[in-house]
């Protein structure tokens, strides 16, 4: 593929013209994290801990049919973030880093839930810096 079509490619969504622009725009405040987290059941919350299921959906599919490797680092995110509520928290503050590692596809309508298919490990270092 060559460069101009990369470009017109990411710009557009993968469409030649970008049809869906005023839509988008148009669409609720964190609709973004309610469209990946619909379907999530919360199966265990404690102080420090938050386990949870989901059956995926096709919405969350990629090219390959299997689950989007940005909706896992998105679901990462936001459980992660509700990890750190647990704990009394008042906010969450940025994510910095994720770093998921993925041991195996995840299929449309196939559950994921630990320990047996989808395992996270969330650990979390606060730093007090002096930022000049």
């Amino acid at each position: 593929m060559d460069l101009e079509s990369v470009k017109r490619y990411l710009e557009t969504g993968g469409y030649e013209e970008d049809k869906n622009a005023s839509t988008i725009e148009k669409m609720p405040l964190r609709f973004f994290e309610r469209f990946i987290m619909q379907g999530l059941h919360i199966d265990l919350i404690e102080p420090g801990r938050v386990v949870c299921s989901m059956k995926v959906p096709p919405r969350l599919l990629n090219g390959g049919n299997f689950l989007h490797g940005g909706a896992t680092a998105t679901l990462v995110d936001l459980v992660g973030s509700a990890a750190i509520f647990t704990v009394g928290a008042p906010a969450t503050g940025v994510s910095v880093e994720i770093n998921v590692s993925y041991l195996d596809a995840a299929f449309a309508d196939v559950g994921i839930s630990p320990p047996l298919s989808y395992i996270l490990f969330l650990a979390c270092v606060f730093l007090n810096a002096l930022i000049e």
